[in-house]
């Protein structure tokens, strides 16, 4: 399996319990989907560099996760329905 890094911003009108449960909920979808995450840093709120979708900040979440590669786009699809999620960025990570 491919290493990816997902970033995610979470909607800033949320509270830490609520933004955990969403990270929750993405640690979910890898698992279902035959992935594991393999490290996860909660880097809290922040000032996003330009307004994204109407939100000038929001909690940021920077995750390694090991997913097969025919499963990404499943994976992208469920982040995009999920309504809490304001932006999602996926990096293939190089293994050395």
């Amino acid at each position: 399996m491919k290493k990816y890094e997902l970033f995610t911003i979470i909607k800033p009108n949320l509270d830490n319990d609520e933004a955990d449960k969403i990270v929750s909920k993405i640690e979910e979808m890898v698992k279902n989907l035959g992935g594991e995450v393999l490290e996860s840093d909660k880097m809290g709120r922040k000032k996003l560099a330009y307004e994204v979708g109407g939100f000038s900040d929001g909690f940021m979440v920077d995750q390694l996760v090991s997913v097969p590669a025919d499963k990404i786009a499943d994976l992208k699809r469920q982040l995009k329905l999920n309504d809490s999620i304001i932006r999602v960025m996926f990096t293939t990570k190089e293994c050395a």
